[in-house]
């Protein structure tokens, strides 16, 4: 929430929540700030010169440009008032500890050189900073207070305007008054969102920056996670299954040799044991994804299920490998819900690729009344998706039909 946000909303709750003394806090406290920073370089600036026969005065002029450092701490923290959005420092952190590498990395650093500036900038708009509060609040308190000055006997001077010296006159200025502090809180509003956005432009590093860190992390995280899987299968589909398989032919041979009830039962579990490893594999990721795609693969899920399904598929390629699992286990886990939970005749799944998304849906007609957390697994899927920025809508209102929609963004 910003206080943009706050103000384009309902007036009535605007007016009455604490967004209007926020900004007016925010305004009021920076022309302290302002003094407060100017005050630090006119004495930095005035040690410099003195001491410039020095080498010391020079080092003190190079510190001038480094104090704005700190007044841009202080802006961030200040910004926090009006803009909950996260506010990190653009500036880097020096290779080397200590004070000399510190210094040549403020000094070379263009978000120091901003900072400077805004700081200037800061200093030159306090002025009007003063002066719109000024306004407000004086010019509004004057103005509901005209009813009890002129029932005392006094009057109000509007210069060529006229004089309010009675009290019918008075109750009108009382309202004046009234709306001059709503419309006053408005521009202060607009004044402090101002001064935030200037501040957030100069100070702080974009947030799209750290978007892209964690979006890269997590995408690193899905592809160590695909390599894992695709180990794990390759390790069970040439180890563990060819050893089953070769431990059912050498229980064939020997029921051959000396049959027994003994030997019937344990190839029997070895069988059992293939089936489940063999189901365990294609859960894992079915080969018939990597091999022919999310299409292929989608069709021998729906000739599987129990309940009639279609499919429409409408892709012009493959989309990349973590997408096309991501979008097979959603479209899996999906198709499962519905011949658990739905009690449905007929589903549908529908595979499209526009405006650059992966799109996946799955309809039935069943009973509906589907809510994420209630054992359908989609709190998980929702988690797989979202690892690829995708987002993940359920509409299943009491008595269908359910929809599942994915959006998943992925170039073909």
């Amino acid at each position: 929430m910003t206080v943009w946000r706050a103000m384009a909303g309902n007036p009535l709750r605007f007016l009455s929540s604490s967004w209007p003394w926020r900004s007016f806090a925010y305004v009021v406290t920076g022309p302290p700030v302002a003094v407060g920073w100017l005050a630090v370089v006119l004495v930095v600036a005035a040690g410099g010169v003195l001491l410039t026969p020095v080498v010391v005065g020079v080092g003190l002029l190079l510190f001038v440009p480094l104090t704005a450092v700190g007044l841009a701490a202080v802006e961030r923290r200040r910004l926090r008032w009006l803009d909950r959005r996260p506010a990190p420092s653009p500036h880097r952190e020096p290779a080397a500890p200590g004070w000399r590498p510190w210094l040549r990395l403020r000094l070379r650093e263009a978000a120091t050189w901003r900072e400077f500036g805004f700081a200037l900038l800061f200093a030159l708009l306090a002025v009007v900073d003063v002066v719109v509060p000024f306004v407000v609040v004086v010019g509004s308190t004057v103005q509901v207070g005209s009813a009890y000055l002129v029932g005392h006997g006094d009057q109000l001077q509007y210069g060529p305007y006229g004089t309010v010296d009675r009290p019918e006159e008075a109750w009108v200025t009382v309202a004046a008054g009234v709306a001059l502090f709503v419309v006053g809180l408005y521009v202060m509003a607009v004044l402090a969102g101002a001064r935030a956005a200037l501040a957030r432009l100069l100070l702080v590093r974009p947030v799209e920056d750290e978007l892209v860190a964690v979006r890269a992390s997590r995408a690193r995280m899905a592809d160590a996670f695909e390599a894992e899987r695709r180990r794990i299968e390759r390790d069970l589909h040439d180890g563990a299954q060819q050893r089953l398989t070769g431990l059912i032919m050498t229980l064939g041979l020997a029921r051959l040799e000396m049959p027994s009830p003994l030997l019937d039962k344990a190839q029997q579990d070895a069988r059992a044991a293939l089936a489940e490893l063999r189901d365990l594999v294609r859960g894992i990721h079915p080969s018939v994804l990597t091999d022919r795609g999310l299409g292929a693969a989608v069709e021998s899920l729906a000739e599987g299920a129990p309940v009639p399904v279609d499919v429409t598929v409408d892709l012009a390629g493959r989309p990349d490998d973590g997408v096309e699992s991501a979008a097979y286990f959603v479209i899996a886990e999906a198709l499962a819900n519905v011949v658990k939970h739905s009690d449905a005749e007929h589903a549908q799944v529908t595979i499209t690729h526009r405006d650059r998304l992966l799109v996946v849906e799955v309809r039935d007609d069943g009973k509906g009344g589907a809510r994420p957390g209630e054992g359908s697994g989609l709190q998980g899927l929702a988690d797989r998706v979202a690892v690829y920025d995708g987002t993940l809508r359920l509409s299943s209102p009491v008595g269908g039909p359910t929809i599942l929609r994915v959006e998943i963004p992925c170039e073909l």
